[in-house]
């Protein structure tokens, strides 16, 4: 009967988010003034005032969601939950690995921001803008989706940069190739092949230099042993060394957000309820369509807070 806290990631965002959390406790608010001063900005007023375009600029809308998540996770806390008697593991969506590693210890929150907006902006900076795409395919299987990723290439890059779970990949890379391979998952069956719109080539071998950044920066702060495991987007294993833990998080950069395969090892491993802390409800929705024997809810709201603090007393 184990626990799992799984933190969103960015397409979650929404502006007023948190502020209820905020509002309704201190150590929450801290969070955002944290997130504040770490990054030498009120990044507080534009989460919960916009402008919604700028927010979700993906060097705002990273550490904005991890401040959101945060204070979700510190609401629990005040209301006496304990991570390590309660959680069994933790993982996050792309981005949301860094709020589940704060929740967890790994880094201290305004570590976490500074290293979102460092890979925010490196991730925006490593492919000119125009040159990259994203489309979402929905009802195609992901052998098939392979075959049309590398059958479009021609020689560029074009990869899945999302498992989702519940018949929905994510592919990643150079324009044409990404406009090639919708096609040809569109003429292989899919359901739809859908243009996303992003502003870079996520997860794809286009953000090798953004790599490179995050291996840098993740260099030069402070890492410790998680309380609990987190179970790492690229590996779909569970992990409590340090160093291993940047290595993967370098490695997400360019790798597959292998999420169906996270919460079907949860449902392996005896995880009976996921718990989605911070922004939305897209991970939940996500996980019902993986593994329906597995419970989910989310804490957003501090009317969420008090019911997994009564669930997980």
């Amino acid at each position: 009967m184990a626990v799992a806290f799984t933190f969103p990631g960015q397409g979650s965002q929404a502006v007023g988010m948190g502020k209820e959390l905020a509002d309704a406790f201190p150590e929450a608010r801290r969070v955002f003034e944290e997130v504040d001063d770490a990054l030498g900005e009120k990044l507080s007023k534009l989460i919960w005032e916009g402008p919604e375009e700028t927010l979700t600029l993906t060097a705002n809308a990273q550490p904005a969601l991890m401040a959101v998540s945060m204070a979700a996770f510190r609401a629990l806390e005040a209301r006496g939950l304990s991570l390590k008697d309660k959680v069994s593991y933790v993982a996050g969506h792309s981005l949301g690995e860094y709020s589940a590693l704060a929740a967890a210890g790994f880094v201290s929150v305004a570590d976490a921001a500074r290293l979102l907006r460092i890979r925010g902006n490196a991730m925006q900076a490593a492919v000119p803008a125009g040159q990259g795409a994203m489309a979402a395919i929905i009802g195609l299987e992901q052998g098939d989706v392979d075959a049309a990723c590398a059958e479009a290439a021609q020689g560029s890059v074009c990869q899945i940069a999302n498992d989702n779970g519940g018949g929905q990949l994510v592919i990643s890379g150079e324009k044409a190739a990404v406009e090639r391979a919708a096609a040809l998952c569109t003429a292989k069956g899919a359901k739809r092949a859908l243009m996303l719109q992003v502003s870079a080539p996520f997860h794809s071998a286009l953000m090798a230099p953004a790599a490179e950044k995050m291996r840098e920066a993740l260099a030069g702060v402070k890492k410790n042993v998680p309380v609990v495991p987190v179970v790492a987007n690229v590996s779909v294993t569970p992990i409590t060394d340090p160093e291993e833990i940047a290595a993967r998080l370098v490695e997400q950069v360019t790798g597959r957000v292998r999420w169906a395969e996270t919460v079907e090892w949860f449902g392996n491993n005896g995880v009976t309820t996921l718990y989605e802390v911070g922004a939305g409800k897209v991970l939940s929705g996500l996980a019902r369509r993986i593994n329906k024997e597995i419970a989910t809810s989310a804490v957003n709201t501090p009317a969420d807070v008090e019911a997994a603090i009564a669930a997980l007393a």
